[in-house]
């Protein structure tokens, strides 16, 4: 039976050893300090290179208080949104030099406060979050908050102070009702998120605001909350079509909501935009190639990484100077066959 060696992992006395100088010289030289000659430096840095030396960035974070690198905290993986939100984020620290540490609370207030917990831990320079669905008290952000910037991002609540970067969920849902009401639909329910988030109250204000400009009366049944989960997204559609006045459209929250109504719908053997027109909210990839294609508000994801990535490094340089931005970014609604039996599979037409 053979067990599995594990080698030391080299440290600068062993350069200073193989090349017969003082740990401090060898030290300097990885810094490239200018009092340690050139000669010295290439074959301290040969060594390091032939020996497999690693700088240990912890020991170094300890001196500098500062690790150049920077967490996220992302509330699932399961849809394109936050990927393509940390993929702009990375376009932007990486490029400031910065590592970025990714963690998911699966929509977990508890693994939430884990991972905040984990990345504190790790000494991150500074944080960027969306909260979970579950998250509805806030202690455990201000607490970090008190020594670690943090910037928010679409899951984000009045209750926190801080930079934020949202878009605009009030305007992008008074234009996908308007579009609903302009193709002649009267009776338009909403399935909304968590009511503790902003987003999810800012789109329900647009949905009952554009009904309420076109003088179309509010039927407090047509509103409904799935809360980000697919099979309760499928009961709230399934109670809607089951109605004596059942909607002859639906604004969604957001795309995974829609689509979620939208197999509901089609499994009734009712026709999509023809008995029930559908608009989603966030305009997902797979929103065009689904039967039909949705009708759904765009959101500019990777640059709402990239917005709240360069908050936060500013904040991080500017320290206690730093005061907090909003930042809101526009949306754009984007036209599709759930709402509109004329158009092509092909065609997309933007408001």
């Amino acid at each position: 039976m053979s067990t599995a060696t594990h080698t030391k992992q080299p440290t600068i006395v062993d350069i200073a050893v193989r090349l017969n100088l003082s740990i401090s010289t060898v030290s300097r030289a990885l810094r490239n300090a200018p009092d340690v000659n050139t000669h010295t430096k290439k074959a301290v840095l040969a060594m390091a290179e032939k020996i497999g030396y690693e700088p240990n960035t912890v020991a170094a974070s300890l001196r500098n208080n500062k690790t150049n690198i920077i967490g996220i905290i992302v509330p699932e993986f399961v849809h394109v949104y936050f990927p393509s939100v940390i993929l702009g984020v990375q376009d932007v620290v990486n490029k400031a030099g910065y590592k970025l540490m990714i963690c998911q609370s699966s929509e977990s207030f508890d693994l939430e406060k884990k991972n905040l917990q984990a990345l504190v831990s790790s000494r991150v320079d500074g944080l960027i979050m969306a909260l979970s669905r579950e998250t509805d008290h806030y202690k455990h952000i201000k607490k970090v908050q008190e020594k670690t910037p943090i910037v928010f991002f679409n899951r984000i609540t009045d209750e926190i102070s801080g930079s934020k970067v949202l878009v605009d969920d009030y305007g992008g849902a008074y234009e996908a009702v308007k579009h609903l009401i302009e193709v002649g639909c009267r009776r338009i329910a909403h399935i909304s998120g968590p009511k503790n988030l902003t987003m999810c109250e800012s789109r329900l204000q647009g949905y009952l605001d554009a009904l309420n400009h076109y003088q179309i009366p509010i039927n407090e049944n047509y509103i409904l909350h799935a809360d980000f989960v697919d099979d309760k997204a499928r009961e709230c559609t399934q109670q809607l079509i089951a109605m004596d006045d059942k909607p002859d459209a639906i604004f969604a929250v957001n795309d995974p909501t829609a689509i979620e109504a939208l197999i509901c719908i089609k499994q009734n053997g009712l026709n999509i935009p023809d008995d029930i027109a559908l608009v989603g909210f966030s305009n997902a990839p797979h929103s065009a190639f689904v039967d039909p294609p949705l009708t759904s508000v765009v959101q500019p994801t990777f640059q709402i990484g990239q917005v709240a990535a360069n908050l936060l490094l500013e904040h991080i340089e500017k320290g206690e100077d730093y005061r907090p931005e909003i930042r809101v970014l526009e949306t754009s609604l984007i036209i599709r066959n759930s709402t509109n039996k004329t158009l092509s599979t092909l065609t997309d037409i933007n408001y």
